[in-house]
């Protein structure tokens, strides 16, 4: 056996999270490999936000819709519009979104490669040792190949590897089971259909404790559901939401089903060397299902925590990254958890929640976080108001 390449970081997952950990890495002049399965999609409904798009310069072209308006349905099929008043929500395809990524990464200098994550061992010298599976083709055997690694992140999405290997309690993550249909918008599309509008179901027999939604893709939309409930039907609950709509008879052109984790873990670092971001550090947002941005985000502090690493030789410096998160997200991460917990529950309280939706204020400050990724502190007033009405929904005095 000849000696091992090393590289200054082995990013383990190619989505978003790991292609912008990647590409900021490589910006900076280290020695970068891009670790990625291929042929993987998320189940996703492809919403980023204006902030995303400024802070990680994503083109215009990669937008395939431009949503300007939520729809909130409730149990009773009662449905609230939240206008977005001067902007718009970004919509993405994660196929060609998430390659864009890693081809901008490889164009600052990664090194991509195909290959299934194995384990993770330490070469003599106590250097981390990444070892994957490269599939065979035309009939060939697989292959185990091996590199070293100064710096290891595991952006390897939710049920990581890298972290179930290296980082104690990642194994100990509470999950949503996410299922998405990409279907195509039909020549004739039914009544009310709004190709700049998203709509989102707050029905228990479409999620016991998540909700449903259709979001637009351009010429494509996508139809998904998810739960922490292991015995509902997601699929079932998908083709309950199309019939509802008039979308049974849509052409459908791909399908995806994957967890996703709704509590950002306690650690993400080994305190050595191995840091997870994104879906493996658990930093999917509760309530809204939401995991592009902060994953993106979640793997560029991640690079900035192994940067540091490689110029100190100290690996207490990749606690940092989850220090910056939960400084930055960690309330609204904290205020979702309660929200999704209490107005998720049953569908009474669901229908409460989509008439709190009827306010202009929850409104306005909802879209001023949303869009802008920081809670809304000035405007003390309009949050007292949205207490008031939210404790007397919470109470019971609120007609629905």
């Amino acid at each position: 056996m000849g000696t091992l390449e090393t590289f200054d970081v082995v990013v383990v997952g190619g989505g978003p999270t790991g292609a912008t950990a990647a590409s900021d890495l490589a910006k900076k002049g280290r020695k970068v490999l891009l670790l990625d399965r291929m042929g993987r999609i998320k189940p996703c409904g492809g919403a980023i936000p204006p902030r995303l798009i400024k802070d990680f310069e994503i083109p215009d072209e990669l937008l395939v819709a431009k949503a300007n308006c939520a729809r909130m349905i409730a149990p009773s099929d009662k449905a609230v519009d939240m206008h977005i008043e001067g902007g718009f929500v970004g919509m993405v395809d994660r196929d060609k979104f998430d390659e864009f990524l890693r081809v901008r990464a490889a164009n600052n200098g990664a090194e991509r490669r195909t290959g299934i994550f194995e384990k993770i061992t330490r070469d003599q010298d106590g250097v981390s040792v990444i070892h994957y599976l490269v599939r065979g083709k035309h009939g060939a055997s697989d292959e185990t190949m091996s590199v070293r690694a100064r710096a290891v992140i595991g952006a390897d999405g939710a049920k990581s590897g890298v972290g179930r290997q290296a980082i104690p309690g990642a194994k100990d993550v509470e999950y949503v089971f996410a299922y998405h249909e990409i279907v195509k918008v039909p020549e004739n599309p039914p009544a009310g259909f709004d190709g700049s509008r998203c709509d989102v179901f707050y029905q228990g027999a479409l999620s016991p404790d998540f909700y449903g939604w259709i979001f637009p893709h351009g010429t494509t939309m996508s139809i998904g559901t998810g739960t922490a409930d292991k015995g509902f039907s997601l699929r079932s609950a998908v083709e309950t939401l199309k019939k509802q709509t008039g979308l049974e008879n849509a052409e459908m052109l791909r399908h995806e089903g994957a967890p996703l984790p709704m509590k950002p873990l306690k650690k993400w670092d080994n305190g050595r060397d191995v840091i997870l971001a994104g879906d493996a550090a658990g930093v999917v947002a509760p309530a809204s299902g939401e995991g592009i941005y902060y994953g993106m985000y979640g793997g560029r502090v991640a690079a900035e925590a192994v940067e540091e690493l490689l110029v100190t030789g100290n690996g207490k410096v990749l606690a940092k990254a989850r220090k910056h998160f939960m400084k930055e997200h960690g309330t609204v991460f904290l205020v979702l958890g309660i929200m999704q917990r209490f107005w998720y529950s049953n569908d009474k309280r669901r229908e409460r929640f989509v008439k709190m939706c009827e306010d202009k204020d929850v409104q306005r400050l909802t879209f001023e976080s949303y869009m802008n990724k920081k809670l809304v502190r000035r405007d003390p007033m309009a949050h007292f108001k949205i207490f008031l009405k939210d404790t007397a929904h919470l109470l019971g005095f609120a007609k629905v």
